[in-house]
């Protein structure tokens, strides 16, 4: 099923100028004039972001292992799925993945695989994460960065999946990678 056709080249806008108007340790924050369609223009804010990945990882009993850790944009405690930013131009996405599971559950997998890639606010950044899962898990020492502090918890894949519907869990690439893994271990909708 196509979802873009030839009339879309109709939506496209130009980049006439950019500004740089901060650059942060994580994030860049650009100002760009565009041009639109119709020949008007019209300025864009956007936040440069240099990608991420993140793992749901699953126990042979169908148990996954989340992260609970304060986020201070939204001020909560929140229920992810281990995950963390490339550290470089370039770096694998499965290699920060691996990475990341490591760190902030301390577990390493035997077999990790792509669910998808996702972009997480196309109106105002270019982040993409990309979605794994892994399986075949060693337990190991949980080594979190300094600046985190980081709880695991097990739990079943099918209680996680109630807390997305019960909208407990509010993280996207979180919901994503349950509805995901769901899908593809009981054959759910």
């Amino acid at each position: 099923m196509a979802i873009f056709d030839s009339d879309d080249k109709n939506l496209v806008e130009k980049k006439i100028s950019s500004t740089n108007v901060f650059n942060g340790v994580l994030l860049h924050v650009f100002k760009d004039e565009v041009e639109l369609p119709n020949g008007d223009k019209a300025t864009r804010e956007w936040i440069k972001h240099p990608g991420a990945s993140s793992v749901i990882p699953l126990l042979p009993d169908n148990q996954i292992i989340l992260v609970k850790q304060y986020r201070y944009p939204v001020a909560q405690v929140t229920l992810e799925v281990p995950a963390g930013k490339l550290d470089k131009p370039g770096e694998d996405p499965i290699v920060c993945a691996q990475r990341e599971l490591s760190e902030e559950t301390g577990y390493t997998a035997g077999k990790i695989w792509k669910l998808t890639t996702i972009a997480t606010t196309v109106g105002f950044s270019n982040e993409v994460i990309h979605l794994y899962a892994a399986s075949d898990l060693t337990a190991g020492t949980q080594h979190p960065d300094e600046d985190e502090f980081i709880n695991t918890v097990k739990m079943p894949l099918v209680d996680a999946l109630q807390l997305v519907y019960a909208g407990k869990i509010v993280d996207s690439k979180s919901i994503i990678s349950i509805l995901l893994l769901a899908k593809e271990i009981f054959d759910v909708e």
